[in-house]
């Protein structure tokens, strides 16, 4: 076992996350035990997950979308069932959001760029005011299917085409979750592909009229790689059990 607040400050540190603006509350959420002997790690928090953490024996639960957003909120009906759970189970709820995303060795983008082998990695991507996305080069020119099938495999999911570019795709854009609103800075980039979670209405046109391709992997999908990865991390750190648990999101 390791002391809650041991972990705490490693992954605070390592994450930069006292430095990086961010609508969620990155750390520490909900405290609960101070010695932990277990870290379950998810997407997203949620009843579901927190329940599945119980039953595996966690002391602290991980996510990349926690339940502190920026602003007070009142503890009444889903969100007092959430809390109570955790408190009642003495169980930590630990969240790391834009830090998570940005972080470029065990952030979404930089594990989901490192998948298609791509070079000459740079930041891209600005999301009020920070960059939390990567861009890169191919190794090899490939195909929409072809880049589609790696990151389907990688992300365990089934990625949603939009096919208005280059058939011959070499320079990609990536911004995980559901950043479909920063597809026209790949598009002014002269990017061939952007890669993103999510989707809404305006995307097709700006595709077609901006001559570039768009995968989506799926808000949740796309933003399992830097969970697994800071998962990773921690074990090799810490004397802990670690366990990832889907709690699966087809959005």
């Amino acid at each position: 076992m390791v002391n809650c607040e041991d972990v705490l400050h490693f992954l605070d540190t390592y994450l930069n996350s006292a430095q990086i603006p961010d609508m969620s509350h990155n750390g520490l959420q909900v405290e609960g035990t101070p010695r932990v002997g277990k870290i379950v790690f998810g997407v997203s928090a949620s009843l579901a997950l927190f329940r599945q953490a119980k039953e595996a024996g966690a002391d602290m639960v991980l996510v990349h979308h926690g339940l502190l957003w920026g602003q007070e909120q009142a503890v009444t009906g889903l969100f007092k069932e959430r809390v109570a759970f955790l408190l009642k189970n003495d169980i930590n709820l630990v969240a790391y959001h834009l830090p998570l995303d940005k972080h470029p060795v065990v952030g979404h983008n930089a594990c989901l760029i490192r998948a298609l082998g791509a070079q000459r990695e740079q930041p891209f991507g600005v999301y009020h005011g920070q960059t939390i996305g990567f861009c890169g080069v191919l190794p090899e020119p490939q195909t929409l299917d072809q880049v589609a099938q790696t990151l389907e495999a990688y992300c365990q999911t089934k990625a949603v085409r939009l096919p208005f570019g280059t058939n011959r795709i070499e320079s990609v854009g990536i911004v995980s979750g559901g950043a479909y609103s920063m597809l026209p800075q790949a598009i002014e980039k002269h990017l061939d592909l952007y890669i993103t979670g999510v989707l809404d209405e305006p995307a097709q046109e700006w595709c077609r009229e901006g001559h570039i391709n768009c995968l989506a992997l799926g808000h949740y999908n796309s933003e399992k790689p830097g969970v697994l990865a800071l998962m990773e991390l921690v074990a090799k750190r810490f004397d802990v059990q670690t366990e990832f648990i889907d709690v699966p999101n087809p959005l």
